[in-house]
């Protein structure tokens, strides 16, 4: 970890509590289940098989076979939760110092590194399992890469440098294509469309978030912003969200939809981009969260719609 990080005393009890080998027990089973579900962040496991569904519908065309699919969505949940407790076991120490992660369960002590170590291997293990028996190699192959790449290589590079935003958006935008190779697709064309669309999202997303929590961030050393402040993120948004937009007209040319698609895509994405250019604009947090906001409707309805216009294409 670069830098020097100055620790308050409650930060330092924190970080005490998070190294502890032993989880305190209150609660129970059911709060010790709990803490598990938690450490697989549900609400993005959410999103991530929403991504699947989409990449899996749109790969199979008119051949939607239901265990195959079942299979990716379990498969790949269970690497998201492999990672998810990875990067966590990883940066338990970083997240004692911030208060939108100080209350997770590491480090709180609420559960043993150990017992969230064991839960990481177990649920990749079974991820691995699960995709290599029901889906294909490719799909094995890209899933073991999202997880390396989440877990260890975006989480090691965060105290080192901004660049991590750009290698945490290749796992993050992998689901889709995952979905779309589960159901047959090859890694060309359609899609890498699909994947180039993710990954170009996640950039105004993200960076919105990190403005968001930026004294946070900084606090625990850790490099989520590039220098220049909020000028230089706006324009960096404004240049990703801009860049979206032909991409995610994409799919309406290579045959996968149609105008519906199309003329959604680009009000979509036109209002994408007007919202992280208010925020070069302006620099204000309220800017960031409206950025923020407007990110969090464009995917949903974009997937959407893409699957239901691609769908009545095939009728």
């Amino acid at each position: 970890m670069s830098g020097v990080v100055t620790e308050s005393p409650a930060a330092e009890r924190a970080l005490e509590r998070a190294w502890q080998l032993a989880p305190t027990g209150v609660g129970g089973v059911p709060a010790r289940v709990g803490e598990f579900v938690e450490i697989a962040k549900p609400r993005i496991a959410v999103m991530v098989l929403v991504a699947v569904t989409v990449g899996y519908g749109l790969g199979c065309e008119d051949n939607w076979r239901i265990e195959p699919w079942l299979h990716a969505m379990l498969g790949v949940a269970l690497a998201a939760t492999a990672a998810s407790a990875f990067n966590q076991l990883l940066e338990r120490r970083t997240d004692a110092l911030m208060p939108r992660t100080a209350n997770r369960a590491l480090p709180t002590g609420r559960l043993a590194s150990r017992d969230v170590l064991w839960f990481g291997l177990v649920s990749a293990a079974a991820a691995i399992g699960d995709l290599a028996l029901f889906t294909n190699l490719t799909t094995v192959l890209l899933t073991i890469a999202s997880i390396v790449l989440y877990s260890l290589v975006y989480t090691l590079l965060k105290p080192r440098s901004a660049l991590c935003t750009a290698v945490g958006a290749v796992p993050g935008a992998l689901p889709i294509l995952l979905g779309w190779t589960a159901a047959g697709g090859s890694l060309t064309g359609a899609g890498l469309t699909l994947f180039a669309i993710m990954f170009l999202w996640q950039f105004p997303h993200f960076l919105a978030i990190a403005w968001k929590y930026r004294d946070q961030y900084a606090a625990a050393g850790l490099k989520m912003l590039p220098q220049g402040g909020a000028r230089v993120v706006g324009i960096l948004a404004t240049t990703y969200a801009l860049a979206l937009i032909p991409v995610s007209l994409l799919p309406a040319e290579q045959g996968l939809a149609g105008n519906l698609y199309g003329a959604t895509a680009l009000v979509l994405g036109l209002w994408y981009a007007a919202a992280a250019l208010g925020f070069a604009r302006r620099g204000t947090d309220l800017a960031a969260r409206r950025l923020l906001w407007v990110s969090l409707v464009y995917l949903p309805v974009l997937l959407s719609v893409l699957l239901i216009d691609h769908w009545r294409l095939l009728q």
